[in-house]
C-alpha cells in the first residue's frame, strides 16, 4: 500500500481528500460518516459576519415597538453568543468523536469585531482557521491595491490573536494574481485554497427576473485551478489546495501533480454520497502504486510551472493551431 497522507497547513491528514465547508459539514453525524469514508479533514460551514448581523438586525425590528437600549444590548449579545456558541460547540463534538483535522471557517468581509469569534474558535480545539474573504470589485471609486488591502488587514488582525494554522481562501477577482498571492504568502498564513465558488447570476428572460444558476462544480471547472496552482505552486512560501472541480480521483491525482498539498470537495460528495471519498482515495492509491511513487511528496509539485519543459503551456490561454484546427470549426 502507498502513503497517500500529506502534510497541509502544518497538519497531517491521511488523506489529501478534504471536504470543503457546506452543509456536509454542519453537524457532527455527517462529518464522522465522511471520516469514515476516508476524508483528511474537514472545514466547517462557515460562520458568516452577515448573518449573525443580519440576525441581530432582525431581532432589534422584530422588538422596536417596546425595545429600550439595555434589551437591545442584550438581544445583541445573546444572538451573537448563541451563534458563536452553537459553531463552538460543534468545534468540540467533533474533536472528542473524531480525529481527523477540523478547520473551522469564517466568511468575513472586513477586519472587524469578528476577530473575536477567531480567538473563540481556537479555544474550542480547532486545528485550524480558513477565512472566507470576499469583496467583489464592483465599487468604481476602488482600485485592485484597495480589495488587496482588505485581505493584508484581516491577516494582519487575525494572526495577531491566533496560534493555529490559517489559510486564506480566494476569488479569482485580481489584476494581478500572481503578484498579489506572493505578497500574501509572505505574511503569516500558513495556505491559500484556490478558488472560491459563489452562486452566479442568470436572466430569466420570460419572468424578467435575475436568478442564481446551477451551484454544484463539474471536473470541466478544475482546468482555471490546475493553472493557478501550477504557476503559483513554485512561487508562494505556503500550502496550496485546490477547490472547484474535485470530481474523482484523477482530478485528486493532477492537482498534486502541479502543485496542491490538499483538494477539497463537496459537490461530487453531495450527489454521490461519501464514498467518494473512499473511491478517490483508492484510485490515489492504485496510481501511485502503478508509477511506484511511495508517499505523496514524492510526486507533488512534478508538474507545477518550474518543473516541465514547457511552462509557457500553463501560460497560454489561446494556441494558434486551435483556429486551425478543422474541428475547432465544427
Amino acid at each position: 500500500m502507498a502513503d497517500i497522507s500529506t502534510k497541509y497547513l502544518g497538519l497531517t491528514l491521511k488523506s489529501p481528500v478534504v471536504v470543503g465547508s457546506s452543509p456536509l459539514t454542519d453537524n457532527l453525524q455527517s462529518i464522522m460518516a465522511l471520516e469514515q469514508a476516508g476524508a483528511g479533514a474537514v472545514v466547517l460551514k462557515s460562520l458568516f459576519e452577515e448573518q449573525i448581523l443580519h440576525d441581530v438586525d432582525a431581532l432589534r425590528v422584530n422588538n422596536a415597538s417596546n425595545s429600550f437600549a439595555d434589551a437591545e444590548n442584550y438581544f445583541r449579545y445573546f444572538t451573537r453568543e448563541k451563534s458563536v456558541g452553537d459553531y463552538i460547540q460543534l468545534i468540540k463534538d467533533v474533536k472528542k468523536h473524531c480525529t481527523i483535522p477540523v478547520i473551522a471557517s469564517i466568511n468575513c468581509i472586513d477586519a472587524g469585531e469578528w476577530v473575536s469569534f477567531a480567538k473563540k474558535i481556537e479555544k474550542a480545539g480547532a486545528d485550524a482557521l480558513e477565512l472566507n474573504i470576499f469583496n467583489l470589485p464592483a465599487e468604481e471609486e476602488f482600485t485592485g491595491r484597495d480589495y488587496e488591502k482588505v485581505y493584508f488587514d484581516i491577516v494582519s488582525e487575525v494572526t495577531q490573536h491566533i496560534k493555529i494554522p490559517l489559510s486564506i481562501k480566494l476569488s479569482t477577482y485580481f489584476s494581478g494574481l500572481t503578484n498579489f498571492a506572493s505578497r500574501l504568502s509572505h505574511t503569516k498564513i500558513d495556505g491559500m485554497v484556490l478558488f472560491n465558488r459563489f452562486y452566479e447570476p442568470d436572466v430569466d428572460i420570460e419572468k424578467l427576473e435575475i436568478r442564481s444558476k446551477g451551484f454544484r462544480s463539474l471536473s470541466s471547472d478544475n482546468s482555471y485551478v490546475l493553472r493557478w496552482i501550477g504557476i503559483l505552486s513554485p512561487i508562494v512560501k505556503c500550502d496550496l489546495c485546490s477547490s472547484t472541480g474535485i470530481t474523482d480521483g484523477e482530478t485528486v491525482v493532477k492537482n498534486l501533480l502541479v502543485g496542491a498539498k490538499a483538494t477539497m470537495v463537496v459537490s461530487q460528495i453531495i450527489k454521490d454520497g461519501p464514498q467518494v471519498i473512499t473511491e478517490m482515495n483508492a484510485f490515489l492509491n492504485h496510481w501511485m502504486e502503478k508509477h511506484h511513487f511511495n508517499q505523496t511528496a514524492d510526486f507533488i509539485g512534478k508538474l507545477n510551472q518550474k518543473s516541465v519543459q514547457k511552462p509557457i503551456l500553463f501560460e497560454r490561454s489561446q494556441f494558434i493551431r486551435y483556429f486551425h484546427d478543422a474541428d475547432y470549426a465544427k
